[in-house]
């Protein structure tokens, strides 16, 4: 379905809604946890910022999905009291689309374009003015009829989010002033907003079980998140306390073993360990045997399983870590280790 310049407050642009009660939701650099490098950065820029009057230098935040990107620009906008407008890249389609919006900003505010990769080379070409000069260039008319005007628009700060920041062009990555990374969370962050989370939820996890979860989220905040609700529903629906065996019963319902491992992490490791010996193999082979498409095993497992020590990439193809390989041989085969 196309986008009308009428109907586009309503489908692409939202303000901030009310969050319902189902996460906690930070709404300072303080309340926000992780990411402590990028968050003392974050935070001086928009005081400067603030101080100075002005709106915040344009901000381009890459990494893997579920890290806090939009949250971190929420908090921004809370810091510098200015609005943010949130809209998502492959949404604004047309020209007529992204000028709308961007008329629609008021002064210092923010806008957040979510997967800005994705947004056409046309569409695009507009916010090159418009960042560097705080205006869009439009043709009006065709033909020999047309002509060019050029419209002012509030100075404003945009904020980029992209999970492939290598497909993002390199005129539109050099309008950016700033350009930073958000990393994995370790165990230890995951664990404070695992038990941030469960008060909010009003789910008295102990210390223990909340670091159960944290193993288990893929280094993600998001899906931290995600399971402590889960966690809870098991414990409300089987009438269960919240100690840490209950959190490994409710892990264990979900498919998800001590070392956080889904069955597809498992089938993996089975697979590389039992039908290839360890590897090297291919990554389409090793998705044939696996019953999973490659791009899904490539940028939703491996990554998770690489960081834990057990899988490698090689020029070969994928290969259980050689000193990985006696431990899952004992797990699988029964082979004892030496």
């Amino acid at each position: 379905m196309k986008l009308s310049e009428q109907n586009i407050d309503i489908i692409t642009l939202q303000d901030i809604p009310e969050e319902p009660d189902l996460d906690f939701i930070p709404k300072t650099f303080d309340e926000y946890i992780g990411q402590g490098e990028l968050k003392q950065k974050l935070a001086l820029y928009t005081t400067a910022a603030k101080m100075r009057n002005e709106p915040l230098d344009h901000l381009l935040l890459f990494g893997p999905p579920g890290l806090g990107k939009t949250t971190l620009s929420t908090i921004m906008a809370h810091v510098m009291n200015t609005s943010i407008r949130i809209c998502s890249g492959p949404m604004i389609e047309r020209t007529g689309d992204l000028v709308s919006i961007l008329s629609s900003i008021e002064k210092k505010g923010i806008l957040f374009i979510d997967e800005i990769h994705r947004i056409p080379a046309n569409v695009e070409e507009v916010l090159y003015t418009a960042m560097e000069q705080f205006k869009v260039d439009m043709i009006i008319g065709q033909g020999a009829g047309a002509k060019s005007i050029s419209l002012p628009i509030n100075p404003f700060t945009l904020i980029g989010a992209t999970t492939k920041s290598g497909m993002i062009s390199a005129p539109l990555r050099s309008r950016f002033g700033i350009n930073e990374r958000l990393d994995f969370y370790t165990d230890t962050e995951l664990q404070s907003i695992v038990l941030q989370s469960a008060h909010f939820l009003q789910c008295a996890l102990s210390k223990d079980g909340a670091l159960l979860i944290a193993k288990a989220a893929r280094g993600t905040p998001r899906i931290a998140k995600k399971l402590v609700r889960r966690v809870r529903d098991f414990i409300q629906v089987h009438n269960k306390d919240c100690s840490q065996e209950t959190v490994t019963q409710a892990l264990a319902f979900l498919g998800i073993d001590e070392e956080g491992f889904s069955k597809i992490d498992i089938l993996i490791l089975k697979t590389l360990v039992v039908q290839c010996d360890g590897g090297p193999v291919g990554l389409e082979t090793l998705a044939s045997l696996v019953g999973e498409d490659s791009e899904t095993i490539e940028q939703v497992y491996e990554p998770f399983l690489m960081r834990k020590g057990y899988v490698q990439k090689t020029a070969r193809g994928r290969q259980i870590l050689p000193a990985r390989l006696p431990f899952l041989k004992a797990r699988f085969l029964g082979q004892q280790t030496i």
